[in-house]
């Protein structure tokens, strides 16, 4: 089922069925009055009494054809607020026979600015489905006709569009299966983000090893499919401003490699280029909203897989920054994509911040579980604007602690580090501290790591379960709000 939302300037008609009006969450219905008939109105106040006052979407059938479907408002309402309701909208009537619903945005009385965009907003987030490979989809279309005077902007319907559609496109990356989305089908597809105005580079194996990303290619040499590094370059100033940095792990298919992972859930592990997924879908989204700012987004492609000339526990590398790895784990492999593409990132662009992002390590589920990403930073103000816009959108982050004294468990006696902290514990911290290593000119950075919140099976406020497209509305909002 698909959702289309329809902007229409047309005046307001008491008779049109399905109609959805705004009130307050204290039960005065009193606006009501100009937009139903003297009979209705008497009907819902009647039946007013009888409601669950618990609920914020109330539902009264007037006759075999007309339905009034009151939105309950409250007047400090947040934006996250509004987009969650929604989605309690698009849950309340996804099964129902109706096909089109009208909205009258003139019976809004709470303060809050683009309200409706919001509550739009969080309709068309839910409604997100992933059906490409059933045979029988369900072909329904549901029309949103949304009237008055205080619909969105056409520059607001263009901005929560291109935010759906980047979000959109990272769940549709992150929900396909390993046989179709390996690396060389990826780096085709990103080609094909040129149409957008992005300016893509796709790096291929020949060329990352004449540039030394050792790393980044050790993680693939055991599959048969290619390793990438992609560039997507978004310049939405005509100035050289130091554009905002964005690296992802694209990892298309994680066995573990020689250190194989157990069979029970392995399938599940065409999520671990969520991270990669992000920044595509927040450049794409930069992109389609022509954002005044200038934007570099890096992704690291590659596929882990065990093989006569998959790497090996204890190998030796050394990376694109010159420091040596010793690989004591090659299910460890998502720092060593990072690593390469960090120290590329920050020496080639020379970024205002980088912001990574990986489904990098199983402890911070054990940490945060699916309520929190974790985030680790060697910045101050770049940690508290990613908290609060978390906040604001929620989509959460929680710092975690880097410091010195965690090296010791990542330093190694053959390398300058080791990939794992065979010792125990902090998993996800010296995970972080490993990558922080590979930041060399003190550039304002922050590792999220996604593990827990890339991927739902039982679903979120504002998706149905399956890829949750975790990052894009954060970071973009982070942009809005700070930088541009």
């Amino acid at each position: 089922m698909s959702v289309k939302v329809i902007y229409k300037n047309s005046k307001f008609k008491k008779n049109l069925p399905n109609l959805v009006l705004f009130v307050e969450e204290k039960f005065n219905i009193l606006s009501l009055k100009k937009y139903v008939t003297t009979r209705e109105y008497s009907i819902i106040s009647e039946l007013f009494k009888a409601k669950d006052s618990k609920k914020k979407i109330l539902t009264f059938d007037i006759n075999s054809k007309r339905k009034i479907i009151l939105v309950l408002l409250k007047n400090s309402l947040t934006s996250s607020e509004a987009e969650n309701l929604g989605a309690k909208f698009y849950e309340n009537f996804k099964n129902s026979i109706q096909n089109e619903f009208k909205i009258n945005t003139d019976s809004i009385t709470n303060k809050l600015e683009n309200c409706v965009g919001y509550f739009l907003h969080g309709i068309k987030l839910k409604s997100y489905s992933f059906d490409k490979y059933k045979t029988k989809k369900n072909k329904k279309i549901v029309n949103l006709i949304v009237v008055g005077k205080k619909i969105p902007s056409l520059k607001n319907q263009i901005r929560f569009k291109a935010i759906e559609d980047g979000t959109f496109y990272t769940r549709d990356l992150v929900s396909e299966p390993g046989n179709v989305l390996h690396p060389d089908e990826y780096a085709r597809r990103l080609n094909s983000l040129k149409k957008d105005g992005l300016k893509i580079n796709i790096y291929d194996e020949k060329k990352l090893k004449k540039m030394g990303m050792n790393t980044l290619l050790s993680v693939g040499q055991g599959s048969v499919r290619g390793s990438y590094l992609v560039t997507i370059e978004w310049k939405g100033l005509k100035d050289k401003s130091k554009p905002l940095a964005f690296v992802g792990k694209g990892v298309c298919f994680d066995t573990g490699g020689i250190s194989l992972k157990p069979a029970k859930f392995m399938e599940d592990m065409t999520y671990d280029m969520a991270g990669s997924a992000v920044v595509v879908g927040l450049m794409k989204s930069l992109a389609l909203r022509k954002a005044k700012i200038n934007a570099v987004g890096v992704v690291g492609l590659v596929e882990n897989m065990p093989g006569g000339n998959a790497l090996r526990p204890g190998d030796i590398l050394k990376s694109y920054s010159g420091q040596t790895v010793e690989v004591l784990n090659t299910d460890a492999e998502g720092r060593l994509v990072l690593a390469d593409a960090l120290t590329y990132t920050e020496k080639k662009f020379k970024p205002e911040f980088i912001v990574d992002l990986a489904t990098l390590t199983g402890a911070i589920i054990v940490s945060l579980g699916s309520e929190y990403a974790g985030l680790f930073s060697n910045d101050d103000k770049l940690s508290k604007q990613l908290i609060n816009v978390g906040e604001h959108v929620e989509e959460k982050v929680w710092r975690m602690p880097l410091n010195k004294n965690f090296d010791k468990l990542i330093d190694s006696k053959n390398a300058d580090m080791q990939n794992i902290n065979y010792v125990g514990g902090a998993g996800s911290t010296t995970a972080a501290q490993f990558l922080q290593r590979f930041i060399l000119n003190k550039t304002p950075w922050a590792h999220l790591d996604i593990a827990g919140m890339a991927f739902s099976k039982y679903g979120g406020a504002l998706n149905s379960g399956g890829a949750t497209g975790y990052g894009v509305r954060l970071l973009n909002k982070l942009i809005e709000d700070h930088y541009e």
